[in-house]
């Protein structure tokens, strides 16, 4: 049995367990996508009007719900309902940080209630392993399936998230599968730190990385971009993640741009993903 990124998405949703990570292999199976986009802009009439230009295109819509200027509860029950309509996932980009405690309130309560329509959130490891039982307590408890990615490896230049850090990130997920589904990384995480007697051979994280981009290598301010040959055929990660390289800078919405920037990178990472699983078959015969 060749290891889970090496079969297809249809497959791998067939035997997850948790029901967020089943959703999303399944949502990137029926729309042929394993593009995210990351729709970080301040004004809602921009949120939504990139929202109705790419969703036909991803499987995941990625979400700063605190950068919106002018964001009110009906924000989050429209977004709902377009995730219903065009069959994509919403991943609240919190990266909690916090005692398991302060976490758990940070998830359910205040302002943003991000439990109550968020399908995927994520978190630094930092503060240990209580981070996941306090997001767990609340997720765990929702009726339509929640799931947690940590960050085990960021794209920004000279980024902490290296060695015992991910070493340490992927320790804490193998001890929570039921709701951790995978990670923030660049790179797959299969026996990273795997003790001599540990085996990981039905592992299934997912991967979803960021700094995905068809034209620029690098930003002003330490972004570092991969192409999707890079990051999904040759890294086996699993979802792109991809912001300005399709909305721009976020301001003077070009409809029309946004939407033949979404259709490239779906495209392009779709390709990625299916050379991957044809070469894997070439190589088992």
């Amino acid at each position: 049995m060749p290891a889970p990124h090496l079969q297809s998405y249809k497959d791998r949703a067939a035997k997850h367990s948790n029901p967020a990570a089943r959703a999303l292999l399944q949502c990137m199976e029926a729309k042929k996508s394993n593009l995210a986009v990351s729709v970080d802009v301040t004004t809602t009439n921009d949120f939504f009007d990139i929202i109705e230009v790419v969703a036909p295109h991803v499987c995941l819509i990625k979400t700063h719900v605190d950068i919106l200027e002018d964001w009110n509860p009906g924000v989050t029950t429209r977004l709902q309902h377009l995730s219903r309509q065009h069959n994509f996932l919403i991943f609240e980009d919190r990266k909690f940080a916090d005692i398991g405690n302060t976490v758990a309130l940070q998830y359910s309560n205040g302002l943003y209630k991000i439990s109550s329509w968020a399908h995927i959130v994520n978190a630094h490891p930092v503060p240990g392993p209580s981070i996941i039982t306090g997001l767990a307590s609340v997720g765990m408890k929702s009726q339509e399936g929640r799931g947690l990615l940590l960050l085990a490896e960021m794209s920004t230049r000279g980024a902490l998230t290296t060695g015992s850090y991910t070493i340490d990130a992927v320790r804490m997920a193998r001890a929570h599968p039921e709701f951790v589904i995978g990670f923030i990384a660049q790179h797959r995480m299969e026996g990273v730190g795997l003790s001599g007697t540990e085996n990981a051979v039905d592992e299934d994280f997912l991967i979803l990385a960021p700094g995905v981009g068809l034209d620029a290598k690098d930003d002003k301010m330490g972004q570092q971009y991969r192409t999707p040959t890079e990051v999904v055929t040759q890294c086996g990660c699993d979802v792109i993640i991809v912001g300005r390289g399709i909305i721009g800078t976020g301001r003077d919405i070009d409809a029309e741009k946004v939407r033949e920037q979404a259709r490239r990178y779906q495209t392009a990472g779709w390709e990625a993903y299916e050379k991957r699983i044809v070469t894997n078959q070439l190589h088992a015969k």
